[in-house]
């Protein structure tokens, strides 16, 4: 805790004085432009990896970056999700998994999280991605297979998003969009899923044509 504290000492001192104008607009109100929902895993630094200030995303974090299915009990995740996209009216939302991730070795051994039943119970929203992986990657090595569902899982839950009556509004509306992500801890690598190839690509190949639109705006703002 020591440490921690000394943290919130240079943020006080350091990085809040420079960044002060920014806190001040942050402390009239929120317009993110993304809904993140991502992995509790003490290893996934949003902010890192997307190279964004505060204000910018909207985050939920939980074991395995898990979407429940809508139904009509109210939790956590389901509350946020209605906010962000209905309140906030974030233009993105964005599933991201990642590598060594606990939770989907979890799921792929539920057997093995008998003493730890919430979360037994929990992985099974991911069951479905599990069933994927032993039907149509039977012949994978573990590694294979692990990378697979780490995949198959972000695609699961992009389409449980889909069941939430917020979500279903604003994509029949044509308003918001959905991203999958896989984020590799050990490279830095994240890869996006491509709809129409049915895989996952490299983000700079995936939104090369709007980050070069973003690289000719800012060209011409400066020429």
């Amino acid at each position: 805790m020591p440490h921690f504290a000394a943290g919130v000492v240079r943020f006080q001192t350091e990085v809040f004085p420079e960044k002060q104008a920014l806190f001040e607009s942050l402390a009239k109100g929120q317009s993110p432009e993304a809904l993140f929902i991502t992995c509790s895993d003490s290893r996934i630094e949003t902010a890192m990896i997307t190279q964004t200030e505060p204000g910018e995303l909207f985050i939920c974090r939980n074991a395995g970056n898990i979407v429940p299915p809508h139904t009509q009990q109210t939790g956590g995740m389901t509350a946020s999700i209605e906010f962000a996209v209905a309140a906030l009216k974030v233009p993105h939302i964005v599933v991201c998994g990642h590598t060594e991730c606990g939770a989907m070795k979890g799921a792929m051994n539920l057997a093995g999280l008998d003493s730890l039943p919430h979360v037994r119970e929990w992985l099974g929203y991911s069951r479905a991605a599990v069933e994927v992986v032993n039907h149509i990657g039977a012949d994978l090595d573990d590694a294979g297979k692990m990378k697979m569902l780490l995949e198959q899982n972000v695609i699961l839950q992009l389409t449980h998003l889909k069941t939430h009556p917020t979500v279903a509004a604003r994509l029949a509306a044509g308003d918001i969009v959905l991203h999958g992500w896989v984020y590799d801890i050990r490279t830095g690598d994240v890869t996006a899923y491509d709809d129409a190839k049915r895989t996952f690509v490299p983000v700079h190949e995936h939104y090369a044509s709007e980050m070069a639109a973003i690289a000719l705006e800012k060209h011409e703002c400066t020429a």
